[in-house]
């Protein structure tokens, strides 16, 4: 298995060295490193190479690294069920990079880069409907950035007065600030069910 996908990297290597910045296998998977301007260019060989027919996209999705100059990861996983062989694809971009869109080769890339740009804000240029997919409309900033407050910025209720949903600022009750790290069984003033049978071996 390890073998099959050394010999894949290497080809892809030979074939597009264009595309490939560099390329590895890891725990039994091939990741290959690809410069932002030749994405697009190596998913269409990767589709259409009959030794690589990496047919299906999976997933595509991003990682966050706020101290790199180029902030992020965009990841794309590929499965080719002629091969039976699975590859990922990885792309270094800044924030304020447009990353090419794949819907061209992978339709199903839509709902995809969709949801990077709402959890992520990462622009991807020639969408053809590039907006929020999982978050509501108006909602301020980017959940999976490492700068995103775990509280969010906007708290969303029912106000049954107004028979509506309201948007507030987030307001957090002081005593919820209050963290001790102790174990809930810290302390503990009981004996839990079979304590006893430690305490009688003793």
């Amino acid at each position: 298995m390890i073998e099959a996908l050394e010999e894949l990297g290497a080809h892809i290597e030979v074939k597009r060295p264009d595309c490939v910045l560099s390329w590895g296998v890891s725990h039994g998977e091939l990741t290959v490193d690809v410069a932002l301007s030749s994405l697009r260019g190596l998913v269409e060989f990767l589709k259409t190479d009959s030794a690589c027919q990496f047919s299906t996209l999976i997933d595509i999705t991003a990682v966050d690294y706020p101290a790199r100059a180029k902030r992020f990861d965009v990841i794309y996983h590929f499965l080719s069920m002629y091969q039976n062989q699975r590859i990922r694809l990885r792309v270094q971009v800044r924030e304020e990079d447009m990353v090419p869109s794949i819907i061209e080769v992978h339709p199903s890339a839509n709902w995809f880069e969709r949801e990077v740009f709402d959890m992520f804000g990462l622009i991807f240029s020639g969408h053809p409907d590039l907006r929020r997919i999982l978050t509501d409309y108006g909602f301020r900033g980017y959940p999976l950035r490492k700068d995103f407050p775990t509280t969010g910025y906007t708290e969303v209720r029912y106000d049954e007065g107004l028979k509506r949903v309201v948007y507030e600022p987030v307001k957090l009750v002081q005593e919820y600030r209050q963290f001790d790290f102790m174990s809930p069984w810290e302390g503990a003033e009981y004996i839990l069910p079979g304590d006893e049978k430690s305490e009688a071996k003793g």
